[in-house]
């Protein structure tokens, strides 16, 4: 269910291993609660709400027993066609944003395209390991899936950093703060950013 002239959406995905259910309003301050099952999963989904300033509610429940690897990914499809509905045709969107954000030793940027194509390039390793139930190769995951059915193009890269979290972190908040970019309303512009005429 979208409502486009408010920019916002609602989805739910049940499948045998998990059951998610997002609201996201594109126009909002951070608002919302994010409660997954996966601590660290909801904390970097705090950062994105406010620096992309989402209002954005993430119930989440999934078969943690066997790791966070179903629930991360479920999570990221959900949010990822929220942000398709909620964008609706596109009209009068800045279409592009980037960012680079530094978080201590960490460095991470971001480049997003809202091309109607999904893509996801990840780029920089991070070491091995994980926060609570949250494997640190989990993060790929989640912007991949996310990118992939929000149907935009996403370059991340973690430039530098010694420690996972903050890497992670930097991610979050660069894809956010890109991400807030390439969202926004330009007013000059009336109809689609793009010389097709659709970003589809």
């Amino acid at each position: 269910m979208a409502d486009p002239v408010n920019r916002a959406a609602t989805i739910d995905r049940t499948t045998g291993e998990t059951d998610v259910h997002v609201e996201l309003a594109l126009d909002g301050g951070g608002e919302g609660s994010r409660e997954t099952g996966v601590g660290f999963l909801d904390h970097m989904l705090d950062l994105l709400a406010h620096h992309a300033r989402l209002n954005l509610t993430v119930r989440a429940t999934g078969d943690l027993d066997t790791g966070a690897h179903h629930t991360v990914e479920d999570v990221g499809i959900c949010l990822g066609q929220a942000l398709d509905r909620a964008l609706a045709d596109r009209r009068a969107i800045a279409r592009y944003g980037q960012a680079t954000v530094p978080m201590d030793e960490a460095r991470a940027a971001c480049a997003i395209d809202i091309s109607g194509r999904g893509l996801c390039v990840f780029e920089g390793k991070l070491p091995p390991g994980g926060i609570g139930n949250f494997d640190y190769d989990l993060a790929e995951e989640f912007f991949r899936a996310l990118a992939t059915n929000a149907k935009l193009t996403l370059h991340l890269t973690v430039q530098r950093g010694a420690n996972a979290h903050h890497m992670i972190e930097a991610s979050f908040k660069a894809a956010a703060r890109a991400l807030r970019a390439a969202t926004a309303l330009d007013p000059a512009l009336a109809g689609v950013p793009s010389t097709k005429g659709s970003l589809a």
